[in-house]
């Protein structure tokens, strides 16, 4: 598996509402640049989704590919696996962690590993990883506080 990359952003709200935006797979073509579609295939018992598919195109990046979530207790950490390998990507692993500060705010960090299908340099592809999680974690925030 490839080597991991890591970016916080602190979001101006609770963890509670920080979750529920994420877990809203459904709804991230509308406030998502690269997410065409985005459909849950399976959901857990407590309703949350278990597998999501998803539609992807950034230019010239398209890819289709589906998700496992699994999510802690206390939802602090969301956490997700490539299902089967796409045609851009042999795996894919990430997390959201959501941290409390205590003062209204909380600190989400975005962890993402992708071992691509496609060759790519190192340099390259870890530019590409911190765009994906920087565009990620604005397009987050801005739909969180909105």
């Amino acid at each position: 598996m490839a080597d991991s990359s890591s970016q916080s952003i602190v979001i101006n709200t609770d963890p509670a509402r920080i979750a529920e935006v994420i877990c809203d797979y459904p709804s991230y073509p509308r406030w998502t640049q690269a997410i065409k579609a985005a459909e849950v295939l399976e959901e857990y018992e407590d309703g949350y989704p278990a597998t999501v598919r998803f539609v992807i195109d950034a230019g010239i990046v398209q890819d289709e590919y589906t998700l496992h979530y699994d999510y802690a207790e206390d939802i602090s950490r969301i956490e997700w696996h490539l299902v089967a390998p796409s045609k851009m990507q042999k795996a894919q692993d990430g997390s959201y962690d959501i941290v409390d500060n205590g003062d209204g705010t909380c600190t989400v960090t975005y962890t993402l590993s992708v071992d691509l299908s496609i060759g790519m340099l190192g340099m390259f592809k870890k530019k590409a990883e911190k765009a994906i999680m920087d565009t990620a974690l604005k397009e987050l925030k801005k739909q969180v506080e909105a």
